[in-house]
């Protein structure tokens, strides 16, 4: 799991897409950062836009702001690309539960009502 350290480090050096950055807790982008590991990544970035954010919030079951996704993408050694295209397949994977096993924040808040697994072409066990 990313440390609190390397994230902070992160919201430093992110070159965000918005002037105004807003995150809540760290947490936030530990969930961000799970959904995207999850996916299968591509050599090309898609040009296919998803309300990526508002994906991974109901993932996750707590508000993810958009600068806490530009900051997971940031860390993670495999994405590339600037918000909300990277390099992932647009067939979606729906990421195991098991990814927000000791992230406190996680369904914090009410949005996994709104999960919807149907958007997901695979999903992780």
């Amino acid at each position: 799991m990313i440390t609190d350290s390397q994230i902070e480090n992160g919201k430093m050096r992110t070159n965000y897409s918005q002037k105004e950055q807003m995150h809540e807790h760290n947490d936030c982008i530990r969930i961000a950062y799970e959904w995207l590991d999850a996916q299968k990544k591509t050599k090309t970035v898609i040009k296919k836009d998803f309300p990526l954010k508002h994906i991974i919030e109901k993932w996750g079951g707590r508000y993810i702001s958009q600068s806490d996704v530009e900051v997971a993408a940031f860390l993670h050694p495999e994405i590339q690309g600037c918000y909300p295209n990277y390099n992932f397949s647009s067939r979606l994977t729906e990421p195991s539960n098991d990814r927000l096993d000791g992230i406190g924040e996680a369904f914090a808040h009410d949005y996994r009502n709104k999960h919807s697994p149907e958007i997901y072409k695979y999903h992780e066990k």
